[in-house]
């Protein structure tokens, strides 16, 4: 029996939209009634998650809770940063999918037999501290960006929600994730879901794992 998902979702509201059109993409179905139910929540006006935790962390609460009282089965969030705050998520008593965790492990296999030793990762400084937990843990080194390129990460993602995907934003984050490989990193993680935006595989010279793509087929996975 499918389950029925529920959303996370507005951090931002582009990357959601993205997400949600990546689950149908990856769902196997032969017409409308193959396709997961999905309720989301696309709220814009979460607190900021790096500077506002508490708050951000009640507000999740709050969607969580009424995703649930909705009647979703299994929460979902494709926010990277806002997992920092995934307890008030917990706290409704529902499944969910852990995007940090499943991006790690699909990290770790994105070479073949062999895991990487070093993982890049583009992600903002809360999302980046989620990934150098979860990649230790694993054994694994991670590879942030330094100096100026972490504010003109910044600067990329802020671009995305203020609606330019152009060129500008793009080729500078190809030279971002340019610069990760040049420090080492076999694999990099797009662990900003406004990233896979800006870039894609081919603009990346190793495996590139999309944080996003990663959730939405767990969530076909669990819920179809």
């Amino acid at each position: 029996m499918a389950k029925v998902l529920g959303v996370l979702g507005g951090m931002g509201p582009a990357a959601t939209v993205a997400f949600l059109a990546r689950v149908q993409a990856l769902t196997p179905a032969q017409g409308d009634a193959d396709h997961i139910r999905i309720i989301a929540d696309i709220n814009p006006q979460v607190p900021d998650r790096n500077r506002q935790a508490d708050a951000a962390e009640a507000v999740l609460g709050q969607m969580a809770m009424r995703l649930r009282d909705a009647g979703v089965q299994v929460l979902a969030m494709p926010c990277n940063t806002a997992h920092a705050q995934a307890a008030g998520i917990r706290k409704v008593g529902l499944p969910f999918i852990d995007m940090i965790i499943e991006t790690t492990e699909a990290a770790l296999s994105a070479t073949g037999d062999a895991a990487p030793r070093k993982v890049g990762v583009l992600a903002t400084p809360g999302g980046e501290a989620l990934y150098t937990r979860s990649l230790q843990s694993k054994g694994c080194k991670i590879v942030r960006l330094t100096g100026p390129d972490r504010e003109t990460f910044m600067g990329c993602i802020h671009a995305v929600k203020r609606g330019d995907t152009g060129e500008a934003p793009r080729a500078e984050m190809r030279r971002l994730a340019a610069a990760l490989v040049a420090a080492g990193a076999e694999v990099v993680i797009a662990g900003c879901t406004e990233v896979p935006l800006l870039l894609d595989a081919d603009g990346v010279s190793v495996p590139l794992v999309d944080s996003a793509e990663v959730l939405a087929q767990a969530c076909v996975r669990v819920c179809g």
